[in-house]
């Protein structure tokens, strides 16, 4: 390469072109080849699927600063050139790790699908490929932030003052960023321990919902009435929660009707039982009638019943309770719960209402 200056603008920049499309075939022959090669294995085909835009970028951005570091020293400005390009080259490499662990958490959820009837397994490798990625690509690009201002000479220096001065500023620092990394520590713990998984059932303050998106610093419940509650992660490490959902979606409910003790019982319990034979939301688990209590005015009725999941269990409560209800009102009106007023003597009852004389 006796025509090649390294000290002429005009020389470095044709090399620099020749190197763009010489990364570029690089690219188009080696993405052929390895969609071929990663066809077959669904997590590997995913994490290069993400891949292949980012390093569309990258490849030309590393044969640019081979080019640049070839390039004399002595040539204007190329001190400014080869940091710059540096830094787009951390950038890209940042970019790529974040894409390559996307990709990784998505094959690994694609490979296990949620659209089963028993998909408590699925749930839970979701749960911990989603936590423990968005973990991954938090350190990754905090370890890329780090690298990019270690390049800064005037970084360094801040670094360094700041060291020197560490007791006041650390402390400062150690408050401001312990929300940060108590969500990180509360994420690892939920993604290991499993507490809840997506799409569990979780009560929380009082509302009901499913677990639509857990990130790295927070979780997303939506409400049966669409809404979404927002929670941090760290409020789950410190506060108890019930989860409907934790070993199986399978769940008992029930129903308490209230009747007068003239009910009789036996014509309930078989009107119960043909109800949940047509009924589709019941498993055919439990079906339990029994007369748990009793006032001085009425009987407490409780009627338990299973079903695959709490949605499924809700709808059969509904179709019991306004089965039982219609059945009472038909068959057995007289039943239903009324207050009775004790009768006096009839005589007793003119006696009260007789006036006294006038005058007296």
């Amino acid at each position: 390469m006796d025509w090649f200056d390294p000290t002429s603008w005009t020389h470095t920049g044709i090399v620099a072109v020749a190197a763009v499309i010489a990364a570029a075939i690089v690219h188009r022959i080696a993405a052929v080849v390895l969609r071929r090669a990663t066809g077959p294995v669904l997590v590997l085909r995913t994490v290069f699927e993400a891949c292949v835009p980012v390093v569309r970028l990258l490849l030309p951005l590393i044969a640019l600063q081979l080019v640049w570091q070839a390039t004399s020293d002595d040539l204007r400005h190329i001190g400014t050139v080869r940091h710059f390009n540096g830094l787009a080259v951390i950038a890209g490499t940042c970019w790529l790790l974040v894409a390559a662990i996307g990709g990784l958490a998505d094959g690994v959820i694609a490979k296990h699908p949620a659209d089963v009837e028993d998909n408590l397994t699925a749930r839970r490798i979701a749960t911990q490929a989603r936590v423990l990625s968005r973990t991954a690509m938090t350190a990754v690009v905090m370890a890329g932030l780090a690298m990019v201002l270690m390049t800064f000479p005037g970084a360094r220096q801040v670094g360094a003052s700041l060291l020197a001065s560490a007791g006041v500023v650390g402390i400062v620092a150690g408050i401001a960023a312990r929300p940060v990394f108590s969500n990180m520590i509360a994420g690892l713990q939920i993604a290991l321990a499993q507490p809840f998984r997506i799409d569990d059932v979780l009560i929380i303050e009082g509302e009901w919902g499913r677990v639509e998106e857990i990130t790295g610093t927070y979780v997303v419940l939506k409400i049966w009435d669409e809404r979404r509650l927002i929670i941090p992660l760290q409020w789950f490490i410190e506060h108890p929660f019930q989860n409907w959902t934790r070993t199986s979606s399978e769940i008992l409910g029930t129903v308490f009707l209230y009747a007068d003790y003239a009910l009789p019982l036996e014509p309930l319990r078989a009107e119960f039982q043909r109800v949940l034979e047509t009924a589709p939301e019941w498993d055919k688990r439990v079906s339990v009638l029994q007369l748990t209590d009793v006032t001085e005015r009425t009987i407490q009725i409780r009627v338990l019943v299973s079903a695959r999941s709490s949605g499924l269990a809700f709808d059969l409560r509904c179709r019991v309770r306004e089965a039982l209800v219609t059945f009472i009102q038909r068959e057995y009106p007289d039943c239903l719960p009324q207050v009775r007023a004790p009768q006096q003597p009839a005589g007793q009852a003119v006696a009260s209402l007789q006036v006294p004389p006038q005058g007296m």
